[in-house]
């Protein structure tokens, strides 16, 4: 799925919106629709009125128009609740894009965009949609609704994620992971978009994950990288400053020194990240930034139809 040849640049929300749409639409033609039809707060279409029917959904306003009586016909709520989660401190706004890169070739316009298509998809199956922002701070929260208006707030954030980039925010996905699990009540699905580079002890970050799962609700962690640099450590061997984007800390080294030690540690890494959410039932899937996004809508699919 070629992102690029679906749209060039993104300058509002709308815009994101649509790129969200046509990429869920290359992926799935013709979605499926439930053969049972509860009553929703919008309707899928009409169908003619028959008498002994209850008269309670006629679609008054259409009658007046046609002089036929026709009822609205609802498609089922689902009634999946599906949260999103975004990490947006500095680290998240890496690779400094240059001059023709498109925004989600960045780990944050990845997540963005990710998110936006994943809206995309709960929209048209009439799930309700909410989202945590958060670096340092607590940034942003919207409880799992699904109205067009609600959707349009929340592109609205988004857009906005990308239009402000943090400089030396610092990332507390601890802190903010725990008050995220606080705050869900009815049983979600929890999609969570992170760099997973959180300084500290790794037994609380697990701890915290393991708190998004209480009261049964299903977590989903895609782990955003750069797989050139952050994965291959793929620089030429000038000598280079490194810095933390985060803590501003800055080191000198030629890459080839410690190219091979980064990779064995970084692989290592991922493995124990994959090892320990598949023993706490926490589904890992680790997603390259500026990639298609194949993956992301198969995941969702999947962990939906088990979410039962």
């Amino acid at each position: 799925m070629k992102i690029e040849s679906q749209i060039e640049k993104i300058s509002s929300f709308q815009h994101l919106e649509l790129l969200a749409n046509q990429i869920v639409e290359g992926f799935i033609s013709g979605m499926h629709k439930s053969p049972f039809h509860g009553f929703s707060a919008e309707f899928a279409e009409h169908k003619v009125y028959n008498a002994g029917e209850s008269t309670k959904h006629i679609d008054w306003k259409l009658f007046a128009k046609t002089d036929r009586l026709y009822t609205k016909r609802f498609e089922e709520e689902t009634n999946l609740r599906c949260h999103l989660i975004i990490d947006n401190s500095s680290s998240m706004h890496y690779p400094k894009l240059s001059e023709g890169q498109q925004f989600y070739e960045s780990k944050i316009g990845f997540s963005v965009l990710a998110s936006a298509v994943l809206m995309n998809l709960l929209k048209k199956q009439r799930d309700a949609v909410g989202l945590s922002v958060y670096s340092d701070t607590y940034e942003y929260y919207a409880p799992e609704k699904g109205s067009d208006r609600h959707h349009r707030m929340i592109l609205n954030k988004l857009e906005n994620l990308l239009a402000e980039p943090k400089q030396s925010r610092n990332t507390d996905t601890v802190t903010f992971l725990h008050q995220i699990a606080e705050k869900m009540h009815r049983r979600s699905m929890i999609i969570l978009f992170t760099d997973m580079f959180q300084p500290g002890n790794e037994e609380a970050l697990l701890n915290a994950l393991q708190h998004l799962k209480h009261n049964k609700h299903k977590v989903v962690l895609f782990h955003v990288i750069d797989n050139k640099t952050e994965l291959n450590f793929d620089f030429d061997n000038t000598p280079r400053k490194f810095i933390d984007l985060e803590s501003g800390e800055e080191v000198n080294l030629f890459a080839d020194n410690i190219k091979e030690e980064y990779e064995k540690r970084a692989e290592s890494y991922f493995k124990k990240l994959s090892l320990t959410c598949a023993q706490n039932k926490i589904k890992y899937v680790p997603v390259a930034a500026g990639k298609n996004f194949e993956k992301i809508l198969t995941t969702y699919l999947i962990e939906k139809q088990m979410f039962g």
